[in-house]
């Protein structure tokens, strides 16, 4: 059974800088795509950062610059580096994994940034 377990979420000051991580398990397939969604309240669901097994990236452009998504292979995580937060970063954060037939969710993370 695949497990997306994701930490790293909190409160933090505008400015400040958080770390996302996402470990999945029961993994029986090729990992094609891991990345980062997010959600505020009233508003649909966004991408935020993807990887790809090859290491390309892609990112939203409302945090290009300020957010850093890698992945570690050999662990089956993914993290993002999140700084100079901003109130309007609030949001759950959900990572995902997918490969060519598959896509799994994790349960989300809240992000709360103060101003």
């Amino acid at each position: 059974q695949v497990q997306l377990v994701e930490s790293g979420g909190g409160l933090v000051q505008a400015g400040g800088s958080l770390r996302l991580s996402c470990a999945a398990s029961g993994i029986m397939f090729s990992i094609d795509v891991m990345g980062w969604y997010r959600q505020a309240p009233g508003k649909q669901r966004e991408l935020v950062a993807v990887v790809t097994s090859g290491g390309s990236t892609n990112y939203a452009d409302s945090v290009k610059g300020r957010f850093t998504i890698s992945r570690d292979n050999a662990k089956n995580t993914v993290y993002l580096q999140m700084n100079s937060l901003k109130p309007e970063d609030t949001a759950v954060y959900k990572c995902r994994v997918a490969g060519t037939r598959s896509n799994y969710w994790g349960q989300g993370t809240q992000v709360t940034v103060t101003s």
